[in-house]
């Protein structure tokens, strides 16, 4: 998250606040489809979800803010409400979180709810390069959540 700006509420910068292990946050409401990231991929999500409200297409953008503990109930409960699930991370696609969050939807009732299969939106599958001219080409970019979104969505 180094050099990239984004505003605090005054609870997070007092010096009791404590963030809250295990609990995700939503951090937008949406009815169509679920976005499920965390660390610089939300923001990558919500500005994909930003230009798809354009086109009618409401996004629930979930900020997992913790791996272990994954807050599965809150991740079920939107797949659930939304029946359609694209996860985003700027990992791998090999053994990344979108694994283990599909893995955990497929394994439970939230898996009949499913109107459409899930997609991973990941970082390629090759080494991470050096020249920052090339980055951009292996890390997800909200074009590519807007692609997958309308790919999950069955719309042009």
């Amino acid at each position: 998250m180094y050099g990239v700006p984004f505003e605090v509420s005054d609870e997070v910068m007092s010096k009791d606040f404590v963030p809250p292990i295990g609990k995700a946050k939503i951090e937008k409401v949406g009815q169509h489809i679920t976005l499920i990231a965390h660390s610089k991929a939300v923001g990558i999500c919500l500005d994909a979800a930003k230009e798809l409200s354009t086109s009618g297409i409401e996004c629930e953008v979930i900020n997992l803010r913790t791996i272990r503990p994954l807050d599965e109930q809150c991740i079920l409960e939107s797949v659930m409400k939304t029946h359609h699930l694209v996860t985003v991370e700027q990992g791998w696609p090999q053994c990344g979180i979108g694994s283990e969050i599909c893995a955990r939807v497929i394994e439970s009732p939230a898996f009949d709810y499913l109107d459409a299969p899930v997609v991973r939106v990941t970082g390629a599958d090759v080494p991470m390069p050096y020249t920052k001219s090339l980055e951009p080409l292996t890390i997800p970019l909200s074009q590519d959540v807007v692609m997958a979104v309308k790919k999950v969505l069955n719309v042009q």
